[in-house]
């Protein structure tokens, strides 16, 4: 490789890691399928064993890359080690078991449409832990993606949501949802080390916490069956909603704020609806483009950085 190459590859690389819209963007791709295939997963995989072997696995993968920049950065870590176990047990341990025990006893849709809720929550944790309010253009780019995500998933007709029934599954997707909030506004509270020591001490140290309650599932419940369909959930959840996903957010957050970041939970159900028609031969309707209209508008509005005087 020559000298010219190493530094354009370098400020390459720098460019990505400072577009928040585009890392943002990749996030809500790489959550699409989440739901899904953690419905997918329900009766197969227990909650707590697919929780703790995703984050097992994302830990073994990050590493490699992050080691050296651990070593580094372990002082730093040491000395806000009661935030950082803080982010582990919420963002990596608490929200996800949560979230894979909600979708044994509900349906991807309802998390979907609950997750849509996820702005607003995150804006009242700015607001109680940061004393940071929603501006006017944000609150209302929150409303507008809000509705978009309704039309999609109702296909057109809001008549439907009076035929949406909720049950304890709800409920528990709720206070996963309530966690991951506290965890995204907390995120902007991390010492300032590198994002490959943040993700992997939060991996491992949130695999960690759930070791106890792995073991209780061993006993409590089927242990999982070893099978190709079991093997590429693991696969696929350790290296696109975690690993992946997780590097784009917490840089996103870092770069933009939790308030204006997170309207891109609403991309989740596009990119969702996207892959449906693209993967499974659905076909798209006008319901469709109001709803991807009203979405990309809304988040485009709540995201902006608000002007100042």
């Amino acid at each position: 490789m020559s000298a010219t190459e190493q530094p354009s590859r370098a400020s390459s690389g720098n460019w990505f890691a400072n577009q928040p819209y585009l890392l943002l963007s990749i996030t809500a791709l790489c959550w699409a399928g989440n739901a899904i295939v953690g419905r997918l997963a329900a009766g197969h995989i227990p909650p707590v064993t697919l929780s703790f072997l995703r984050w097992s696995f994302a830990f073994l993968i990050i590493l490699p890359f992050a080691w050296r920049h651990l070593l580094r950065d372990w002082e730093l870590i040491r000395g806000h080690l009661g935030i950082m176990i803080v982010l582990s047990v919420t963002g990596i341990g608490a929200f996800n078991t949560l979230q894979y025990w909600a979708l044994e006893h509900t349906q991807a849709l309802n998390t979907l449409l609950l997750q849509s809720a996820g702005p607003l929550v995150v804006a009242v944790w700015s607001l109680l832990l940061l004393g940071v309010r929603l501006t006017l253009a944000q609150a209302g780019g929150v409303l507008l993606s809000m509705a978009g995500v309704v039309i999609i998933l109702m296909h057109g007709d809001l008549t439907k949501l009076s035929n949406i029934e909720f049950n304890r599954g709800d409920l528990i997707f709720l206070v996963a949802l309530a966690i991951f909030g506290l965890y995204s506004v907390l995120s902007l509270k991390r010492p300032a080390i590198h994002g490959l020591s943040f993700v992997a001490f939060t991996f491992g140290a949130g695999a960690a916490c759930l070791i106890p309650l792995f073991i209780w599932e061993l006993f409590a419940r089927p242990v999982m069956q070893i099978n190709t369909a079991n093997l590429l959930t693991l696969a696929y959840v350790a290296l696109f909603p975690s690993t992946l996903a997780y590097l784009c957010f917490n840089r996103g957050v870092q770069l933009i704020g939790a308030n204006r970041a997170a309207p891109f939970f609403h991309v989740v159900p596009v990119f969702g609806t996207v892959m449906s028609i693209a993967f499974l031969g659905e076909h798209p309707q006008v319901f469709h483009f109001i709803g991807f209209t009203l979405v990309l508008t809304g988040v485009f509005v709540a995201s902006r950085k608000p002007q100042t005087a």
